[in-house]
C-alpha cells in the first residue's frame, strides 16, 4: 500500500472510494481497497456491467478505414451468412448486422464493390440498396414491430462514418423509451438480443 503522500503525489491516484479499474485498461489493482468497508446507499437500480465494451472505446477492436484487402465490408461476403452475420445478399448489394449495434436488428446495406462515396454508386446499385432498404424495414417491422427508423449514410469520416472508404446505409429500428443514459453517461448500449438470434430471425423472415 502507498502512503498519502505518495497518493498525493502521484497524479494517477485519483479513485474515488469504491472506484474498482480494469485491470485490461493497464491500471493495477493491488494498491486498492476493497469497497465493502465504504459507506453506501441501496437504491432501486439494477447494473449492467459490460466491460468489454472498453476495447472497441479503447479502439482495439474498431475495423480499420483501409482499402479492399483489410476491408470489413469486402470480406464479409466472402464468409457464410452466420459467420459473416449477413441477412440477405442482392445482386450489387448485401444487407448485414451491425456488430457493434445502437439497437437490436441494426442493419447495414452495403455494395459489394469497395466504393466510398453515394454518387459512385451505379444506377443498377443505387436501385438495390434502396430497395434493400424498404425490405429491411418491413422485415424488422414482421419480426419486433419498432415504432419508427433512423436511414442514413455518414459520408466521410468527419461526418461520423466508422468505415468511410466502404459506404453502407444505416437501418436502425427505433422504439418509444429506448434511449436512456447509458449510452450518454457509460458509452455503452444495453441490448437484450445475441447476434446469432437476431440474424436468423431477420433472414428466416427476408426469405419467407
Amino acid at each position: 500500500m502507498t502512503s498519502e503522500g505518495e497518493q498525493a503525489a502521484d497524479p494517477d491516484h485519483h479513485l474515488g472510494a469504491g472506484d474498482r479499474p480494469d485491470p485490461a485498461l493497464g491500471m493495477d489493482l493491488s494498491d486498492i481497497e476493497a469497497a465493502e468497508g465504504f459507506p453506501r446507499v441501496p437504491d432501486a437500480f439494477q447494473r449492467l456491467w459490460t466491460p468489454h465494451r472498453m476495447v472497441y472505446i479503447g479502439g482495439q477492436d474498431k475495423p480499420k478505414d483501409s482499402g479492399p484487402a483489410e476491408c470489413p465490408f469486402c470480406a464479409a461476403p466472402k464468409k457464410s451468412d452466420e459467420e459473416a452475420l449477413i441477412v440477405a445478399r442482392g445482386e450489387t448489394v448485401y444487407a448485414v448486422l451491425n456488430l457493434y449495434p445502437y439497437n437490436p436488428g441494426h442493419l447495414l446495406i452495403c455494395p459489394y464493390r469497395h466504393v466510398a462515396d453515394y454518387t459512385e454508386l451505379t444506377p443498377a446499385e443505387t436501385v438495390e440498396l434502396a430497395e434493400f432498404t424498404q425490405k429491411a424495414m418491413e422485415v424488422i417491422r414482421a419480426v419486433s414491430g419498432p415504432d419508427g427508423f433512423n436511414l442514413g449514410m455518414n459520408q466521410g469520416e468527419v461526418a461520423g462514418a466508422g468505415i468511410a472508404a466502404h459506404l453502407h446505409q444505416h437501418v436502425v429500428p427505433r422504439w418509444s423509451g429506448d434511449a436512456n443514459f447509458l449510452p450518454i453517461v457509460a458509452q455503452t448500449k444495453a441490448l437484450p438480443q445475441v447476434h446469432a438470434d437476431v440474424r436468423a430471425a431477420l433472414s428466416k423472415e427476408w426469405n419467407r
